[in-house]
């Protein structure tokens, strides 16, 4: 049977996460992701989807690892300015493929590529802009010491809960496009360094973890609340695709969209940019209910994750590398999971072209 795109074919049994697009509902494994983003910190969402124990203060593991291999800082600070973000991860995940990685176990490696990814995000970005370099601190959370290392600043309260909470919505999301890539890869018997770099190699993509900036172009237009109403119908009338609404999978509210709107709300009166996300999404929804009658068009992540982005004034350049930051545990938990009950990906192909 031949399906474009392996679209629907089930490829894989997991205990990792479950997505389930008719009703609006995501699991990590087998817990409502509301359940755990509500009460568990990144640390110990991670932990519990590498390993399926909740527990509590997992946070150690993660910043035992902050410090970067020299060899890696060499690297990172070799490379040219030009190179992007997303290039610039890859190569120096890459370069954790010595000996004394590959000794640990796959577990351990998983937790110190996690725990590298965003130091290396933040050396990379603040070298293309000429800034020095932000040491990490033991003292913060890894969303916290994220964005300090970013902006050499202490971040507030609402930006780190912000934050947080997109990047533990964001950890895992079954057999997308890159933890495909990445399950694919560790089935030949590769290595965990060798899974992570085609994932983020697929993760560049923009029909995958392309950046949302059609969503901040929005959100800048409608900066002034009394004029969302005549911004929206004015693209509609112009036939413009409205972003951040609509999903591929879910044919009701995505779930993470629902959390992310419930974090915002909780926030509100404390940014302007999570205040006009809220104001608006009610317009559009009504709009889009009022315009395209039977579209099903609810709010996705994509909406919410630009206006957290917004609210904390991080570049459109460092959105997917964010997402990647929080993707790496899924999927290092996907590569863990293939090790144990391995079988090499091998889909069939039929040819079409002429016979001479």
């Amino acid at each position: 049977m031949y399906q474009k795109g392996l679209k629907d074919v089930v490829a894989v049994h997991t205990h990792i996460a479950s997505v389930d697009g008719e009703i609006g509902e995501l699991r990590y494994r087998g817990v409502k992701v509301d359940e755990l983003v509500t009460t568990r910190t990144f640390e110990e969402v991670a932990n519990f989807l590498w390993s399926g124990e909740q527990s509590k203060n997992e946070g150690n593991s993660l910043n035992k690892y902050r410090e970067l291999p020299n060899h890696v800082n060499v690297i990172i600070d070799l490379l040219p300015k030009g190179v992007s973000l997303m290039d610039a991860m890859r190569t120096a995940i890459s370069s954790y493929a010595h000996e004394d990685f590959k000794e640990k176990t796959i577990e351990e490696q998983a937790v110190i590529l996690t725990a590298a990814l965003p130091i290396i995000v933040a050396r990379h970005y603040r070298n293309q802009q000429a800034l020095p370099i932000v040491e990490s601190r033991d003292d913060l959370s890894h969303t916290a010491n994220y964005l300090w290392m970013l902006n050499g600043e202490v971040p507030s309260d609402v930006q780190v809960e912000a934050l947080e909470t997109y990047l533990k919505l964001t950890m895992e999301h079954g057999l997308n496009a890159s933890t495909f890539a990445a399950r694919v890869t560790i089935s030949t018997e590769s290595d965990l360094t060798s899974a992570v770099t085609s994932a983020l190699g697929t993760m560049k993509g923009p029909l995958h973890g392309g950046a949302p900036s059609g969503v901040i172009s929005l959100l800048n237009e409608m900066k002034d609340p009394s004029m969302i109403r005549t911004i929206i119908e004015n693209k509609m009338e112009n036939g413009e695709k409205i972003m951040g609404f609509g999903h591929r999978i879910y044919k009701t509210e995505d779930p993470r969209s629902i959390l992310l709107r419930e974090k915002c709300l909780s926030l509100q009166g404390k940014d302007p940019w999570l205040d006009i996300a809220t104001i608006a999404e009610k317009e559009i929804i009504d709009l889009l209910a009022k315009h395209k009658p039977g579209r099903k068009l609810y709010t996705n992540v994509e909406y919410y994750a630009a206006a957290i982005m917004r609210s904390i004034d991080m570049p459109a350049e460092l959105f997917t590398p964010t997402f990647s930051v929080a993707r790496m545990v899924g999927w290092t938990a996907h590569a863990i999971e293939q090790t144990r009950d391995n079988t090499i990906f091998r889909p069939q192909s039929i040819y079409v072209g002429e016979l001479k």
